[in-house]
Protein backbone atom coordinates (compact mmCIF):
# COMPACT_ATOMS: atom_id res chain seq x y z
CA UNK A 1 0.00 0.00 0.00
CA UNK A 2 1.64 3.39 -0.77
CA UNK A 3 0.45 5.92 1.27
CA UNK A 4 1.56 9.22 -0.49
CA UNK A 5 -0.79 7.86 -3.93
CA UNK A 6 -3.54 7.42 -1.41
CA UNK A 7 -3.13 10.93 -0.31
CA UNK A 8 -2.92 12.03 -3.83
CA UNK A 9 -5.89 10.43 -4.89
CA UNK A 10 -8.14 11.86 -2.15
CA UNK A 11 -6.63 15.36 -3.07
CA UNK A 12 -7.96 14.60 -7.20
CA UNK A 13 -11.70 13.20 -5.84
CA UNK A 14 -12.15 16.15 -4.45
CA UNK A 15 -10.70 18.49 -6.79
CA UNK A 16 -13.21 16.10 -9.19
CA UNK A 17 -15.93 16.84 -7.01
CA UNK A 18 -15.26 20.63 -7.48
CA UNK A 19 -15.04 20.56 -11.06
CA UNK A 20 -18.19 18.59 -11.99
CA UNK A 21 -20.13 20.91 -9.53
CA UNK A 22 -18.70 23.89 -11.63
CA UNK A 23 -19.54 21.97 -15.05
CA UNK A 24 -23.00 20.84 -13.98
CA UNK A 25 -23.76 24.61 -12.32
CA UNK A 26 -22.52 26.00 -16.14
CA UNK A 27 -24.64 23.83 -17.81
CA UNK A 28 -27.69 24.91 -15.90
CA UNK A 29 -26.89 28.78 -16.29
CA UNK A 30 -25.98 28.34 -20.13
CA UNK A 31 -30.02 27.27 -20.83
CA UNK A 32 -30.82 30.08 -18.08
CA UNK A 33 -28.93 32.84 -19.90
CA UNK A 34 -28.85 31.32 -23.11
CA UNK A 35 -25.35 31.88 -23.93
CA UNK A 36 -23.31 29.61 -26.44
CA UNK A 37 -19.73 30.60 -24.61
CA UNK A 38 -20.91 28.78 -21.29
CA UNK A 39 -22.00 25.75 -22.74
CA UNK A 40 -18.42 25.60 -24.73
CA UNK A 41 -16.88 26.48 -20.96
CA UNK A 42 -18.61 23.84 -19.37
CA UNK A 43 -17.68 20.82 -21.74
CA UNK A 44 -14.26 21.60 -21.39
CA UNK A 45 -14.30 21.80 -17.51
CA UNK A 46 -16.28 18.07 -17.72
CA UNK A 47 -13.26 17.27 -20.10
CA UNK A 48 -10.84 18.52 -17.64
CA UNK A 49 -12.76 16.87 -14.84
CA UNK A 50 -12.77 13.20 -16.93
CA UNK A 51 -9.11 13.92 -17.04
CA UNK A 52 -8.11 14.61 -12.81
CA UNK A 53 -11.30 11.79 -12.73
CA UNK A 54 -8.41 9.31 -13.87
CA UNK A 55 -5.55 10.15 -12.99
CA UNK A 56 -7.28 9.92 -9.48
CA UNK A 57 -8.45 5.86 -10.03
CA UNK A 58 -4.78 5.52 -11.36
CA UNK A 59 -3.46 6.78 -8.18
CA UNK A 60 -5.94 4.74 -6.13
CA UNK A 61 -4.79 1.43 -8.31
CA UNK A 62 -1.19 2.41 -7.80
CA UNK A 63 -1.76 2.72 -3.94
CA UNK A 64 -4.25 -0.11 -3.34
CA UNK A 65 -1.47 -2.13 -5.36
CA UNK A 66 -4.64 -3.57 -7.49
CA UNK A 67 -7.31 -2.12 -9.70
CA UNK A 68 -9.71 0.27 -8.04
CA UNK A 69 -12.91 -1.77 -8.69
CA UNK A 70 -13.56 -3.84 -5.77
CA UNK A 71 -15.56 -2.36 -2.98
CA UNK A 72 -18.66 0.22 -3.17
CA UNK A 73 -16.54 3.78 -3.03
CA UNK A 74 -13.85 2.28 -5.76
CA UNK A 75 -17.12 1.28 -8.00
CA UNK A 76 -19.05 4.16 -7.70
CA UNK A 77 -16.46 6.44 -8.36
CA UNK A 78 -15.75 4.46 -11.70
CA UNK A 79 -19.34 4.51 -12.12
CA UNK A 80 -19.13 8.17 -12.22
CA UNK A 81 -16.52 8.24 -14.72
CA UNK A 82 -18.43 5.92 -17.43
CA UNK A 83 -21.19 8.11 -17.21
CA UNK A 84 -19.16 11.57 -18.05
CA UNK A 85 -17.19 9.51 -20.36
CA UNK A 86 -20.02 8.29 -22.20
CA UNK A 87 -22.16 11.25 -21.88
CA UNK A 88 -19.24 13.64 -23.09
CA UNK A 89 -19.01 11.22 -26.35
CA UNK A 90 -22.57 12.20 -27.07
CA UNK A 91 -22.49 15.52 -26.26
CA UNK A 92 -19.59 16.06 -28.71
CA UNK A 93 -20.53 13.53 -31.49
CA UNK A 94 -24.08 15.39 -31.34
CA UNK A 95 -23.08 18.75 -30.88
CA UNK A 96 -25.50 18.27 -27.71
CA UNK A 97 -24.48 20.42 -24.92
CA UNK A 98 -27.93 20.32 -23.23
CA UNK A 99 -27.56 16.78 -22.59
CA UNK A 100 -24.65 18.08 -19.94
CA UNK A 101 -27.22 20.05 -18.18
CA UNK A 102 -29.45 16.26 -17.83
CA UNK A 103 -26.70 13.86 -17.09
CA UNK A 104 -24.23 15.86 -15.21
CA UNK A 105 -26.60 16.00 -11.75
CA UNK A 106 -27.21 12.34 -12.52
CA UNK A 107 -23.19 12.06 -12.16
CA UNK A 108 -22.98 14.27 -9.59
CA UNK A 109 -24.90 12.30 -7.22
CA UNK A 110 -23.07 9.32 -7.94
CA UNK A 111 -20.08 10.62 -7.30
CA UNK A 112 -21.49 11.77 -4.16
CA UNK A 113 -22.41 8.72 -3.64
CA UNK A 114 -19.17 7.61 -3.52
CA UNK A 115 -17.89 10.20 -1.11
CA UNK A 116 -20.08 8.73 1.28
CA UNK A 117 -18.17 5.83 1.17
CA UNK A 118 -15.25 4.62 3.07
CA UNK A 119 -12.24 4.66 1.58
CA UNK A 120 -10.57 2.44 3.70
CA UNK A 121 -7.86 -0.02 1.30
CA UNK A 122 -8.76 -3.49 1.76
CA UNK A 123 -7.16 -6.73 1.08
CA UNK A 124 -8.58 -8.86 -1.15
CA UNK A 125 -10.46 -11.48 -0.89
CA UNK A 126 -9.13 -15.01 -2.54
CA UNK A 127 -12.06 -15.05 -4.97
CA UNK A 128 -11.36 -11.23 -6.39
CA UNK A 129 -7.70 -11.99 -6.93
CA UNK A 130 -8.15 -13.13 -10.20
CA UNK A 131 -6.82 -11.27 -13.97
CA UNK A 132 -10.38 -11.46 -14.59
CA UNK A 133 -11.48 -8.88 -12.18
CA UNK A 134 -10.59 -6.27 -14.90
CA UNK A 135 -12.76 -7.74 -17.77
CA UNK A 136 -15.79 -8.33 -15.24
CA UNK A 137 -15.97 -4.57 -13.60
CA UNK A 138 -14.54 -2.82 -16.39
CA UNK A 139 -16.97 -3.57 -18.99
CA UNK A 140 -19.78 -2.82 -15.85
CA UNK A 141 -18.78 0.56 -15.81
CA UNK A 142 -19.01 1.11 -19.10
CA UNK A 143 -22.60 -0.77 -19.61
CA UNK A 144 -23.46 0.92 -16.82
CA UNK A 145 -22.36 4.80 -17.76
CA UNK A 146 -24.24 3.76 -21.36
CA UNK A 147 -27.45 2.76 -19.58
CA UNK A 148 -27.26 5.68 -17.61
CA UNK A 149 -27.06 8.14 -20.66
CA UNK A 150 -29.92 6.48 -22.36
CA UNK A 151 -31.96 6.98 -19.30
CA UNK A 152 -30.89 10.52 -19.72
CA UNK A 153 -31.91 10.69 -23.10
CA UNK A 154 -35.20 9.36 -22.84
CA UNK A 155 -36.14 11.82 -19.85
CA UNK A 156 -34.82 14.66 -22.38
CA UNK A 157 -37.16 12.85 -25.16
CA UNK A 158 -40.08 12.39 -22.75
CA UNK A 159 -40.25 16.24 -21.62
CA UNK A 160 -39.37 17.17 -25.21
CA UNK A 161 -43.07 18.00 -26.49
CA UNK A 162 -43.53 20.42 -22.87
CA UNK A 163 -40.88 22.60 -24.63
CA UNK A 164 -42.05 25.51 -26.41
CA UNK A 165 -41.99 26.09 -29.79
CA UNK A 166 -39.18 27.73 -31.03
CA UNK A 167 -37.83 28.25 -27.79
CA UNK A 168 -34.15 28.16 -26.80
CA UNK A 169 -34.23 24.53 -25.67
CA UNK A 170 -36.27 23.45 -28.74
CA UNK A 171 -33.85 24.55 -31.12
CA UNK A 172 -30.83 23.35 -29.35
CA UNK A 173 -32.34 20.15 -28.40
CA UNK A 174 -32.58 17.49 -31.36
CA UNK A 175 -36.34 16.56 -32.44
CA UNK A 176 -38.00 13.57 -30.68
CA UNK A 177 -37.12 10.78 -33.62
CA UNK A 178 -33.53 11.57 -33.26
CA UNK A 179 -33.58 11.72 -29.80
CA UNK A 180 -35.26 8.51 -29.90
CA UNK A 181 -32.17 7.05 -32.22
CA UNK A 182 -29.66 8.44 -29.34
CA UNK A 183 -31.28 6.84 -26.92
CA UNK A 184 -31.21 3.16 -28.71
CA UNK A 185 -27.75 4.11 -29.63
CA UNK A 186 -26.64 4.38 -25.92
CA UNK A 187 -28.86 1.25 -24.56
CA UNK A 188 -27.18 -0.67 -27.63
CA UNK A 189 -23.99 0.08 -26.24
CA UNK A 190 -24.73 -0.91 -22.27
CA UNK A 191 -26.03 -4.34 -23.22
CA UNK A 192 -23.41 -4.59 -25.82
CA UNK A 193 -21.25 -4.51 -22.32
CA UNK A 194 -23.44 -5.63 -19.72
CA UNK A 195 -23.24 -8.98 -21.91
CA UNK A 196 -19.63 -9.02 -21.41
CA UNK A 197 -20.07 -8.59 -18.22
CA UNK A 198 -22.44 -11.69 -17.66
CA UNK A 199 -19.77 -13.50 -19.52
CA UNK A 200 -16.81 -13.04 -17.89
CA UNK A 201 -18.43 -12.89 -14.41
CA UNK A 202 -19.42 -16.60 -15.07
CA UNK A 203 -16.51 -17.49 -16.69
CA UNK A 204 -14.62 -16.29 -13.54
CA UNK A 205 -17.45 -17.59 -11.15
CA UNK A 206 -16.53 -21.20 -12.81
CA UNK A 207 -12.81 -20.47 -11.88
CA UNK A 208 -13.22 -19.20 -8.17
CA UNK A 209 -16.53 -21.32 -6.94
CA UNK A 210 -16.67 -24.33 -9.33
CA UNK A 211 -20.09 -22.98 -10.85
CA UNK A 212 -21.05 -20.33 -14.10
CA UNK A 213 -23.94 -19.47 -12.19
CA UNK A 214 -25.19 -19.41 -8.98
CA UNK A 215 -28.28 -17.57 -8.71
CA UNK A 216 -26.76 -14.65 -6.31
CA UNK A 217 -28.69 -11.70 -5.81
CA UNK A 218 -27.00 -9.65 -7.96
CA UNK A 219 -26.41 -11.65 -10.57
CA UNK A 220 -29.98 -12.19 -11.00
CA UNK A 221 -30.54 -8.53 -11.22
CA UNK A 222 -28.15 -8.54 -13.97
CA UNK A 223 -30.08 -11.23 -15.85
CA UNK A 224 -33.27 -8.98 -15.13
CA UNK A 225 -31.50 -6.26 -16.40
CA UNK A 226 -29.96 -7.72 -19.19
CA UNK A 227 -33.48 -9.32 -20.14
CA UNK A 228 -35.43 -5.80 -19.74
CA UNK A 229 -33.01 -4.17 -22.43
CA UNK A 230 -32.74 -7.09 -24.56
CA UNK A 231 -36.69 -7.05 -25.10
CA UNK A 232 -36.55 -2.88 -25.21
CA UNK A 233 -33.94 -3.82 -28.58
CA UNK A 234 -35.79 -6.67 -29.63
CA UNK A 235 -38.91 -5.14 -30.21
CA UNK A 236 -37.22 -2.11 -31.52
CA UNK A 237 -35.22 -4.21 -34.24
CA UNK A 238 -38.04 -6.60 -34.95
CA UNK A 239 -41.39 -4.24 -34.70
CA UNK A 240 -39.87 -0.57 -35.21
CA UNK A 241 -40.76 -0.30 -31.68
CA UNK A 242 -39.90 3.61 -30.99
CA UNK A 243 -41.00 6.77 -28.94
CA UNK A 244 -42.26 7.11 -25.71
CA UNK A 245 -43.22 3.63 -25.27
CA UNK A 246 -39.22 2.91 -25.74
CA UNK A 247 -37.81 5.89 -23.72
CA UNK A 248 -40.42 4.45 -20.64
CA UNK A 249 -38.45 1.38 -21.38
CA UNK A 250 -35.13 2.90 -21.37
CA UNK A 251 -36.12 4.54 -17.90
CA UNK A 252 -37.52 1.17 -16.30
CA UNK A 253 -34.51 -0.23 -17.07
CA UNK A 254 -31.97 2.19 -15.45
CA UNK A 255 -34.25 1.64 -12.11
CA UNK A 256 -33.16 -2.09 -12.56
CA UNK A 257 -29.49 -0.46 -13.02
CA UNK A 258 -29.68 1.08 -9.81
CA UNK A 259 -31.59 -1.27 -7.69
CA UNK A 260 -28.72 -4.31 -9.46
CA UNK A 261 -25.94 -1.81 -7.85
CA UNK A 262 -27.52 -0.05 -4.62
CA UNK A 263 -30.71 -1.90 -4.21
CA UNK A 264 -28.78 -5.35 -4.25
CA UNK A 265 -26.11 -4.44 -2.17
CA UNK A 266 -28.19 -2.93 0.84
CA UNK A 267 -31.16 -5.15 1.01
CA UNK A 268 -30.17 -8.46 -0.53
CA UNK A 269 -26.47 -9.09 0.22
CA UNK A 270 -24.64 -12.21 -1.14
CA UNK A 271 -21.60 -13.22 -2.86
CA UNK A 272 -20.94 -9.99 -4.10
CA UNK A 273 -21.73 -7.81 -1.63
CA UNK A 274 -17.78 -6.59 -1.16
CA UNK A 275 -17.60 -2.70 0.82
Amino acid sequence: MNETFLKAENALFTAVMLIYFAAMVLYFVYIAVKKEKLSKIAVILQIIGLIVHTAALVCRGIGAGRLPLTNQYEFAASFSWGICLVSLIFILKYHFPVLGAFASPVNFLIIGYAAMQSKEVHELMPALKSNWLAFHVSTAIIAYGAFGVSFVIAIIFLLRDRMSSKGFLDQHIPKKEKLDVISYRSAALGILFLTFTILTGAIWAEKAWGSYWSWDPKETWSLVTWIIYAIYLHLRLRNGWKGKSAAIFAVVGFICVMFTYIGVNTFLPGIHSYK
